[in-house]
């Protein structure tokens, strides 16, 4: 009779061991929010509604999901909202490299440390060309002549100093040993298209925007893009090397992703996941994410917040250096 009661007794442990590990999956309990910190149009708000038609459209998540459009302060004001949401995973946004840059150069005091890490979404990878009638033919050979003389091409970025455009190729070129300290720089408000056509005019000696501003020159034969920041080629230019193929060890996306608000579970961050990891392998997905001109580029919770810690190490000291920093 012991016996029985001894194995009646393991039973029920083990029942209630089973119940308890299933009760820690967490799933969504009402409506999700998506935070896009921009008006609608924008790359945070075009990525915040590819997710929230995929996650519903491929029932990867069984409650109703909106995006809540929030602008200001250079994605400041919504994700100031996202932290005011601590431990409520019902509530995310779209993040990018300026949710590291604000902080870094002294416009913002909201860090990635202030929010829960998901995913790292999509990138548009960074470009440098020159006019197609540039005597550079590869990137190599521009980075030798700006190693001998740094001052000797001016170089047409914007729509300002600090962003991802401008300090890719300043690692590029503090990689290959040149003296960053002398680059001459132009800054045009108008970002990408006023950069590109100071390029075909022959008012800069190159320029470093994104690639989809440059693509369409580069294949009409009037400028040429020597290298790419990506860390292979990329399907829709197969004949321009990366910089890491001309010797320079360099990867920098130009990234978009996802972050929940502070103090979520670790329950929590695998429901999402889980999900978020299925969404990015979905075609729907991949096709709405290449029409905005960039590709699926996904890095989980925990690739994503080491990245986030790796490119802080990274990008802080340089920001410093350079003098950009707020004070």
């Amino acid at each position: 009779m012991k016996d029985l009661k001894f194995v009646f007794a393991a039973v029920v442990t083990m029942a209630s061991l089973v119940t308890n590990a299933s009760a820690k999956d967490w799933v969504p309990e009402s409506t999700i929010e998506i935070v896009a910190p921009a008006s609608p149009g924008g790359g945070w708000d075009l990525t915040a509604r590819a997710v929230q038609r995929t996650l519903t459209e491929e029932k990867l998540v069984n409650k109703n999901i909106i995006v809540s459009n929030k602008p200001g302060g250079g994605g400041a004001t919504g994700w100031t909202y996202l932290k005011g949401k601590a431990g409520n995973p019902h509530y995310l946004a779209a993040n990018s490299s300026l949710v590291l840059l604000n902080n870094l150069l002294g416009s913002s005091e909201l860090t990635y440390k202030d929010f829960t890490p998901i995913a790292m979404l999509t990138t548009e990878w960074i470009s440098v060309a020159v006019k197609a009638d540039s005597p550079y033919k590869t990137g190599k050979d521009l980075l030798e002549a700006l190693k001998k003389d740094p001052g000797l091409l001016t170089i047409g970025v914007g729509p300002s100093l600090g962003n991802n455009d401008h300090l890719s190729f300043v690692r590029v070129a503090q990689k290959f040993g040149v003296d960053t300290s002398k680059l001459k720089w132009v800054v045009f408000e108008g970002a990408g298209g006023d950069v590109v056509m100071a390029a075909l005019g022959g008012h800069v000696g190159l320029v470093t925007t994104a690639l989809s501003e440059t693509l369409t020159q580069h294949k009409a034969g009037k400028l040429r893009i020597l290298g790419i920041t990506a860390d292979k080629r990329v399907d829709v230019l197969p004949d321009v090397p990366t910089w890491k193929e001309q010797g320079v060890d360099m990867v920098f996306p130009h990234w978009r992703g996802i972050m929940g608000p502070p103090e979520m579970t670790a329950e929590q961050i695998k429901f999402w996941d889980d999900a978020i990891g299925k969404m990015v392998q979905k075609p729907g997905f991949k096709k709405t994410i290449e029409s905005l001109n960039g590709q699926v580029y996904y890095k989980n919770s925990a690739e994503f917040k080491k990245f986030l810690e790796e490119q802080t190490a990274a990008l802080g000291p340089l920001v410093e250096q350079l003098g950009l920093r707020k004070k």
